[in-house]
């Protein structure tokens, strides 16, 4: 069994070129960043069509908290030209559980229960508002976390990029103190920001899934 994620940027033909290009090298130094954070070949993610990615993930108990990084990531890069503190980009991502049939020399020549299951689940993302989506081959664990994971794409549209920021570093497993250093600011702030974007609430349910998917499969 593997998760993977397809992923597409929400508006993106609005954005500036320079804001995407600043996106997408984000999201390119992120992806080298997950690879150094697993084992080879565990982790692997390519970017197509200028504003879409998919990624193969084998410990698939981590794909809600990596898809949760990436998302943070994208809410928190700032446009050069931009006036407000609110989350100026954004991404729709769909994550499928399941099996895989063939593994290529690229993501694109892959093929699987796996990839079906998240291309299909996010082409039906194209007309919803939400943000992150799970499918699996049980319909138990579709249903537990379609209710989930609904309510954590209401926190997460109260995210500002100060917010985002916040998850971002945290989602890494940094301490207060170490993302006070990062941002220049207070631990206090810090906090104050950890408890607007409702991180006690995500912390348990990423929990939930690394539990309930690992008991699984």
């Amino acid at each position: 069994m593997i998760a993977v994620i397809t992923a597409d940027l929400v508006d993106s033909s609005n954005y500036s070129e320079s804001f995407l290009d600043e996106i997408l090298k984000n999201l390119n130094s992120e992806f080298e960043k997950l690879q150094q954070d697993y084992a080879e070949n565990e982790i692997d993610f390519e970017i197509y069509r200028g504003d879409s990615f998919q990624g193969i993930i084998s410990k698939y108990q981590d794909s809600l908290k990596i898809a949760l990084r990436i998302k943070s990531l994208i809410n928190k890069v700032k446009s050069k030209d931009q006036k407000t503190s609110s989350s100026l980009a954004d991404v729709k991502i769909a994550i499928g559980i399941g099996t895989f049939d063939y593994k290529g020399d690229s993501i694109a020549e892959s093929n699987g229960q796996a990839f079906q299951l998240s291309g299909r689940t996010l082409d039906e993302m194209k007309n919803d508002s939400r943000k992150i989506r799970l499918k699996t081959p049980l319909e138990s664990l579709n249903s537990e976390f379609e209710a989930s994971l609904f309510l954590l794409n209401a926190v997460m549209e109260k995210w500002s990029q100060a917010s985002a920021e916040v998850v971002y570093f945290l989602l890494k497993g940094m301490k207060e103190t170490e993302i006070a250093k990062i941002l220049n600011i207070s631990q206090s702030a810090v906090n104050q920001r950890k408890k607007a974007c409702g991180w006690e609430a995500i912390s348990v349910l990423l929990k939930r899934f690394e539990n309930v998917t690992a008991q699984s499969f």
